[in-house]
């Protein structure tokens, strides 16, 4: 009885420590706020998480999804950089962080944006999304629109700037939040405009100093954008970069500015020391040979693959090229022909399209004849 209830107690032991390392692995370290997540940008992966699901109140980090949205309608042409905006009632009330626009002011759409970005400016934001949709009503029903094609599960917006002391349910999680920022940064002038520490409006009459104490004091910060309310307490989408990983780490409902700033330096420290990004980007694929076609073979492409990784495991993700020995015309350009396959330690981690370069028609009567011709006057 005793031996059994000895080996008893040490399969106790050896299963509570199994538990304790793969918790370990799981979560390095906890941090001291509500939610958190880590994301490597270019691949979107998780690298940590802690209650990244839960809807909490974002405060002013609302305004990725007010800037993205503007960048957006930049790109499609729909407003201008050098566009007029002018302030209405509404946006020169606006309370908070703020540059102090009055009724009928005009600035130009460039300045407006920059003091969003650099200064987190409340009443910006709102003449922003005036401007751009009519009504910052319309431009919120476009903000949550957005959110649900990025697919952001526990997102939802009642303003553009987060000012939350009249909403009732303005919340995001801090996955939704790493989404979304994800999807802004693929804009460059986001960026220059984020990692800039001090800038000026007004020619030069009105400074604009970032709340985003990193992009000063952490090496490769680059933005993003900072929140605080009395309900949402402290809260960050960082941003960074350094020897080609772009990390995102978002905190919400930290106690201070101080404690925030320490837990996304803390994630961004971890994800740099631990994490690289295997990246296959300029694969050469050989022509294939073509049955029935006007050229007798094919050009193809390989799709760009990344994926991040422990930096130990980088090396050792094998690629493989999976395609027919031969394709047969008609081909189209885009077409999927085949697939680069990667494995680490013997299991699928991704793969990648293999799609034609060039098309090639099915061919024609009169070049069958042609061909005929050619071959018989060379016999």
């Amino acid at each position: 009885m005793k031996k059994l209830l000895s080996l008893l107690l040490l399969l106790s032991f050896l299963l509570s420590a199994v538990t304790i390392g793969v918790h370990a692995e799981e979560k390095p370290f906890d941090l001291s706020c509500a939610a958190a997540v880590l994301m490597e940008a270019s691949t979107g992966k998780i690298l940590y998480e802690k209650n990244a699901d839960k809807a909490l109140p974002p405060a002013s980090v609302t305004k990725v999804m007010t800037l993205l949205l503007v960048m957006e309608a930049v790109e499609n042409g729909k407003v201008g950089w050098d566009d007029s905006v002018t302030v209405s009632e509404r946006a020169a009330s606006m309370g908070g962080s703020q540059i102090y626009l009055k009724v009928g002011e005009s600035m130009p759409l460039s300045d407006m944006v920059k003091s969003v970005v650099i200064a987190s400016a409340n009443d910006a934001a709102v003449a922003l999304a005036e401007h751009i949709a009519g009504s910052e009503e319309a431009f919120v029903a476009k903000m949550n629109a957005r959110a649900a094609e990025l697919s952001m599960k526990n997102t939802h917006f009642e303003n553009t700037n987060g000012l939350d002391d009249t909403v009732e349910n303005h919340v995001l999680s801090a996955r939704d939040i790493a989404i979304v920022s994800r999807e802004l940064i693929r804009h460059p002038k986001i960026l220059e405009y984020s990692s800039t520490w001090m800038d000026t409006i007004r020619d030069g009459a009105f400074t604009l100093t970032n709340t985003n104490r990193l992009v000063r004091f952490y090496p490769g910060a680059t933005g993003l954008k900072t929140g605080s309310t009395a309900k949402a307490k402290f809260c960050i989408s960082a941003t960074a970069e350094r020897s080609g990983v772009s990390l995102i780490a978002v905190i919400m409902g930290a106690e201070t500015r101080d404690v925030r700033n320490a837990e996304a330096k803390k994630l961004l420290d971890y994800g740099f020391a631990s994490y690289g990004v295997y990246k296959d980007e300029e694969r050469k694929i050989p022509a294939i040979p073509v049955d029935g076609g006007m050229k007798d073979s094919a050009l193809l492409s390989a799709t760009p693959f990344s994926l991040a990784l422990p930096k130990e495991k980088i090396s050792s993700v094998h690629a493989e090229v999976e395609l027919p020995p031969r394709l047969k015309a008609p081909l189209a350009v885009g077409d999927t022909v085949g697939r680069v396959i990667y494995t680490l330690d013997g299991e699928t981690v991704g793969e990648a399209p293999i799609t034609v370069a060039e098309t090639v028609d099915k061919i024609s009567f009169f070049e069958i004849l042609r061909r005929l011709l050619e071959a018989f006057s060379c016999s």
